[in-house]
């Protein structure tokens, strides 16, 4: 039996105000709407801390509140206007009596406007395409100024300054969006900036995703515009009452930029310095040779406020090591694979002229430059000369670990190279540790690829020729990304591009927003991609507590379903068009990915029954009956046809693979008990038979584990967590990687890259079982959504002996984790204040606790022994055995015969009716003697736990 121990507690802090902030950022004060909701936490050690009531102030106003409700809490005062900044505190009461004082302050500030004056402009004669340019307007202010707001925008990527001084520290802005359909403006306060007399505002253009060349199966080609150009408006309100705006006209004036000639996403920057301008955007500078802006003929969309937080610089890393380069130069390694761009400082001649590459790793010890396809991924500086220089490109980024650098003048110094970490500037919130090295280095991998990837949009990639948001690697990662970052309105605000893409598409949902290339992304539905508009918002609904997301993202939902209804056939089976089904399976052909083991048809049929179900469910909470029942109606249909078609009664996928069974457990489409618990133990079964390798792709990975844990087969889901052979998640660890590969052999066991032309080391769908990590190893999920109810059930592995994770919730930190200490288990719970928890301890026991830190002790169960392994057990019962399994795969590796080892190597299949003895029928006799001998050193008593 559990005891909960009960220290003898020390006397508890007085309950205070903890995070008070208004949606959707919490890196500023700016709110996209004029009644932005509110979330507060609060800090208290004392146990079970309920709220029964909060005030909340603005100036002499305050509204009372009653109730525990402390997430979104509607604004209760009247709206914003245009311009408006308040100040608003909170305070709470607890059931108990007792009440926190008021919290500190927070200041909220309106970042829309009311009327959008600001034309697009840019060069009048252009002498490149995608030529980058400078942009400034003078304009004069007499009387003192109250504050002065700047919204701007661009179609393309704009560095704003007012009288030389960057307006805010955002990179690449506004950042990509949908641009015929949607464009966003950022907001930034330059009330300090202004001065009396003349004032410069100028901006540095480039044209960033808006020129870029795309291409997906088809050439490249620029999908918006040939041109970058920008738009702004400077509201001035002055000490009077009177209000001023400076807007983007033909009164700017506009030339090439001397020193950025040319930029891409893909391609990278050139610079020269010597064209730089000293003071070209302050005031004093003479423009009189500068010819007008043109007006853009592009249709610009009425921008809207950015809701999610811009890209910035979030890190810089130094070099870690410099090797020669075979090709001449310098290659650096940064020690990590990361996206950003390197910053240089260097001394020497005027003209000297610097290339860097970038690359994710090494071949042939030069940078492997293949996977970048068309990406050049390539920058170039031309010193100016007079001293020390500092330079980063502007308007690009790159993935990488190793650059090179040619063209160096002089003696290299490592410490003159930084590299600069770029990201959308999602804060943490999540963490997992656990008492396994390369378990925690996998998850940290994790981190840094949604880290890379979370740039603007959310990506797959961010080193090739690609770098596009899919939907089908976000709807897998999605609940990994939303435990380790606030992306609650990174997503929001890209899935508003995907719902206006799939209503452009007629409700076909396309592959990847924004959609540049339509030609491609949507020619018709494509089961699991397309479904990232049902289970995407339900995600984020789970994880924050805010239903809107499903209000605002019903009708995409219930039109994408209503266009896969249409695609099914007479059965209710989704057989027809084209699918990627389960993407990537390891055992598909390089170059063909979509052909993996795994018929399509199952990977789509079963995903439009489980959203369908989804959906319904939200259409019933949203009072729509009749539509709930209608799709309940056609996900039966197309269940019972499932069952018919694809699960025979004895319990068997008609095929045979891991991702078959996986999504039909975790998707709940076999419910009856009997053949759910069949299933889930072919599944096991099979998982075995693949010695414990991943053979799923995209899809299976997702839900494997998952699947596996709930059918009852958590030993067989930490197998395949903890093997380290190729495939597998832990063997790119292994071997250095940094990042998560979009294939399992990206590198190749004798160093090689996989052939494919798909090679991304920095790609997130397959980190995506980092969410069990945190659910189910480490015990921390969402009992209900927001986490107003916590689940704490952790689940002990035999493999590892600790695991922990950490999330900062609505209602502030949580903590669940269990760890293994002299014969008994120490399972720790922290419940953040106003919130219940849901424990399920390891030996079954179930309860529900208050706030507070808790923990209980439970007996841990010991390993049942292991009988002797020799060449007559089966290959089932050789792959149950790790110590065993590692001594026959060393034995058989050190066999003289190569051709052999490898053949068995390639083909064993680990089943209860194959003996080991069978499985080597074709290896010589000091081969097999020598594997038998390793058999039995290997399952001694001794070494039975090995």
């Amino acid at each position: 039996m559990p005891f909960q121990r009960d220290d003898a507690p020390s006397p508890p802090r007085p309950a205070r105000i903890g995070v008070l902030r208004a949606e959707l950022r919490g890196d500023a004060a700016w709110v996209a709407t004029p009644t932005p909701r509110l979330t507060w936490t609060v800090e208290t050690d004392e146990p079970g801390w309920l709220q029964a009531w909060a005030e909340i102030r603005r100036g002499d106003e305050i509204r009372r509140i009653d109730g525990a409700e402390s997430v979104l809490v509607a604004w209760p005062f009247a709206p914003l206007a245009e311009g408006e900044v308040a100040e608003v505190a909170v305070r709470a009461g607890a059931v108990d009596g007792h009440e926190t004082p008021w919290s500190a302050p927070l200041e909220v500030a309106a970042a829309f406007t009311t009327a959008w004056r600001g034309r697009l402009i840019g060069l009048a004669d252009p002498d490149a395409p995608a030529r980058p340019a400078l942009l400034r307007r003078a304009f004069r202010v007499e009387r003192p100024v109250r504050r002065a707001v700047l919204h701007t925008t661009a179609f393309g990527a704009a560095d704003w300054t007012v009288n030389g001084a960057a307006v805010d520290d955002g990179v690449l802005g506004p950042g990509w969006t949908s641009y015929r359909l949607r464009a966003v403006h950022d907001t930034a306060d330059v009330t300090p900036l202004i001065a009396p007399g003349e004032n410069i505002l100028a901006a540095r253009l480039a044209g960033a995703w808006y020129t870029e060349e795309y291409h997906l199966l088809t050439p490249p080609r620029r999908v918006y515009g040939a041109q970058p150009s920008a738009a702004a408006q400077l509201r001035v309100e002055y000490a009077d009452g009177s209000v001023e705006t400076i807007a983007t006209d033909q009164r700017w004036r506009a030339i090439p930029d001397p020193e950025t000639l040319a930029s891409g996403i893909y391609a990278g920057e050139t610079a020269d310095g010597r064209g730089r301008l000293d003071g070209w955007d302050r005031p004093g500078f003479d423009d009189v040779t500068w010819p007008a802006a043109a007006l853009s003929s592009d249709a610009l969309p009425t921008p809207e406020p950015r809701i999610a937080p811009p890209v910035r610089r979030v890190d810089t890393v130094p070099v870690r090591a410099v090797l020669p380069a075979p090709s001449g130069g310098v290659i650096l390694d940064f020690g990590q694979n990361l996206v950003g761009r390197l910053r240089i400082r260097v001394h020497g001649e005027r003209g000297s002229r610097i290339v860097l590459r970038h690359a994710e790793v090494l071949e042939d010890g030069d940078l492997a430059l293949r996977p970048l396809r068309r990406a050049a991924a390539r920058d170039e500086y031309v010193l100016g000369g007079g001293g020390e220089e500092v330079w980063e490109p502007r308007f690009t980024f790159h993935g990488f670990r190793y650059a090179r650098i040619e063209g160096w003048p002089g003696p290299f110094d490592a410490d003159s190279v930084e590299a600069v970490v770029l990201q959308t500037d999602l804060p943490r919130t999540g963490w997992f540790s656990s008492s396994d090295p390369l378990l925690d280095r996998f998850h940290e991998n994790v981190v840094w690829t949604m880290r890379g990837n979370a740039l603007a949009v959310p990506m797959d990639c961010p080193q090739r020729d690609e770098r596009l948001g899919w939907t089908g690697d976000q709807q897998l990662f999605a609940p990994t990304a939303a435990f380790l970052f606030d992306c609650a309105a990174f997503y929001r605000s890209w899935l508003r591009d995907l719902a206006l893409e799939q209503e452009r598409a007629g409700g076909i949902v396309p592959l990847f927003a924004p959609d540049a290339v339509p030609s491609v992304s949507t020619r018709g539905p494509m089961a699991g991609w397309g479904d990232a508009i049902a289970i995407i918002p339900r995600v984020l609904a789970d994880a924050t507590g805010d239903l809107t997301f499903l209000d605002d993202l019903y009708p995409a939902m219930r039109s994408w379903l209503d266009v896969v209804i249409g695609a099914l056939d007479d059965d209710g089976l989704w057989t027809a068009g084209r699918q990627l089904g389960d993407w990537l399976d390891p055992n598909a052909p390089p170059d063909a990915p979509a052909r993996g083991r795994t018929d399509a048809e199952i990977v789509a049929t079963a995903y439009f029954i489980r959203s369908a179900l989804l959906v319904a469910r939200i259409a019933r909470r949203r009072g729509h009956g009749d539509e709930a029942d209608r799709l309940e109606h056609e996900a039966e249909i197309s269940r019972a046809a499932f069952l018919e078609a694809y699960v025979t009664p004895a319990g068997r996928m008609m095929c045979d693979t891991q991702t078959a069974y996986a999504v039909a457990i975790a998707f709940d489409i076999v419910t009856e008990e009997r053949l759910r618990a069949r299933l889930a133990d072919r599944l096991a079964d099979v998982v075995r038979r693949d010695g414990y390798h991943i053979a799923t792709g995209l899809v299976g990975t997702s839900v494997i584990a998952q699947a596996l844990t709930e059918g009852g087969h958590p030993d067989a889901a930490e197998r395949l967590l903890l093997q380290t052979e190729s495939p597998s998640w832990l063997h790119p660890v292994t071997v250095g990687a940094t990042t998560i590969w979009e294939r399992w052999d990206g590198l190749r066991e004798d160093g090689t890259l996989n052939p494919g032309a798909m090679i991304s080391f920095n790609h997130v769908a397959l980190g995506s079982v980092a969410a069990w990590l945190h659910e189910d190893v480490a015990g921390l999920a969402p009992a209900e959504p927001g986490y107003r109810r916590i689940q704490a059930a952790p689940r002990v592995l035999r493999g590892i002996d600790s695991a922990r994770a950490e999330h900062l919730t609505p209602y502030g930190r949580a903590v669940v984790g269990w760890e293994r200490r002299g014969g008994v288990v120490h399972v720790t719970a922290v419940i953040p204040p106003n919130t219940t928890g849901d424990v399920r301890l390891p030996d079954g026991q179930r309860m529900r606790v208050g706030s507070g830190s808790h923990e209980w002790i439970v007996v841990d169960e010991p390993d049942e022994p292991r009988p002797p392994i020799h060449l007559d057990s089966s290959m089932a019962e050789l792959a149950d055995h790790p110590a065993a399994y590692r001594a026959f795969h060393a034995a058989l590796a050190a066999s003289p015969n190569d051709f052999v080892a490898r053949a068995v190597r390639a083909n064993a299949l680990y089943r209860d009716t194959l003996r080991i003895r069978d499985a080597l029928t074709f290896a010589d006799e000091p081969t097999v003697l020598a594997i038998a001998s390793a058999l039995a050193s290997a399952s001694a008593p001794a070494t039975i736990s090995a």
